[in-house]
């Protein structure tokens, strides 16, 4: 039940009422409408433009049809889905990067370096992953900004365990978690934000990678703050994450830049005043 509710969020945009989109065609400047924050209306005529709309035209001229009306991707849109994924990436990679060390000789130069160098991965990391998590596009608000208070609950959490526990130990965050499981309680909102956003992705998109990320995450986690999982299947899962995150933050790069824009025309109504969403809804209920 919780996941069908979850599913209806990410993926059903939400609808004042239950409009129906406009079946103008968008070849016809005369009688197509577009969508942007400022609604006019006067002589019985509503006007609209579209967002990022620029006397240059939109980066992309395909006109798609949204819930509350058409839309275009334009350079503004593009610059942050790359953005978006380039965050996903500096994540995966950091984390790949840090992860790496339990699989090296323990000995070797690299090993030594990583290690000497771990905390600044965890910071890439962390980095990377707000990014993402600001420019990420969730139809419900509520949702995205749950996902924001975890990756800085998290945050904080690793600042105050670094700043009070593994710097007097004279250890690296990373480290003082690893040999004290019970201070996963503080960094694991970072990772329960990651978690959401697999989620997110995998519902969406139907990205295999993402869903079996979605439990790996929390189990591997879950497995260390409990104490009840065996060191072999650790390192086992540990693998499998790594190999997923790359594969997942990689393939991201293979989608359209449209499909991680969702419907905009869903983000650019509930940017609109209130007053011009009943202008807006009373104009599509008299298309009907």
């Amino acid at each position: 039940m919780a996941s069908g509710v979850l599913s209806t969020a990410f993926l059903s945009p939400p609808k004042l009422s239950k409009p129906t989109s406009p079946s103008s065609s968008s070849s016809s400047s005369s009688s197509r409408f577009s969508l942007s924050l400022k609604v006019s209306v006067g002589n019985g005529r509503l006007k609209c433009k579209a967002l990022g709309e620029s006397s240059q035209g939109s980066f992309d001229p395909t006109v798609y049809q949204g819930v509350y009306g058409p839309w275009t991707v334009d350079s503004t849109d593009v610059k942050e889905v790359i953005l978006y994924r380039s965050g996903l990436v500096t994540a995966a990679a950091s984390f790949v990067v840090a992860a790496s060390a339990v699989f090296l000789p323990s000995d070797s130069f690299l090993t030594e370096t990583i290690k000497q160098n771990i905390d600044l991965f965890y910071i890439l990391g962390a980095g990377g992953l707000g990014l993402s998590l600001i420019l990420i596009h969730i139809y419900v608000t509520e949702l995205k900004r749950t996902l924001q208070a975890f990756w800085a609950l998290g945050v904080v959490g690793s600042l105050a365990t670094y700043a009070a526990l593994a710097l007097p130990a004279g250890e690296s965050l990373v480290q003082y978690v690893i040999n004290n499981p019970t201070s996963v309680w503080f960094v694991g909102p970072l990772f329960a934000a990651l978690t959401g956003l697999v989620f997110k992705e995998g519902l969406c998109y139907g990205k295999l990678e993402a869903g079996l990320l979605t439990f790996i995450i929390p189990t591997v986690l879950l497995g260390h703050l409990s104490g009840l999982m065996d060191d072999g299947v650790k390192l086992t899962l540990l693998g499998s994450w790594m190999a997923l995150f790359v594969i997942f933050a990689g393939r991201k790069f293979t989608q359209p830049i449209k499909d991680d824009i969702g419907d905009k025309s869903v983000f650019m109504f509930q940017a609109l005043a209130e007053g011009e969403k009943k202008a807006l809804i009373e104009k599509l209920e008299q298309q009907k």
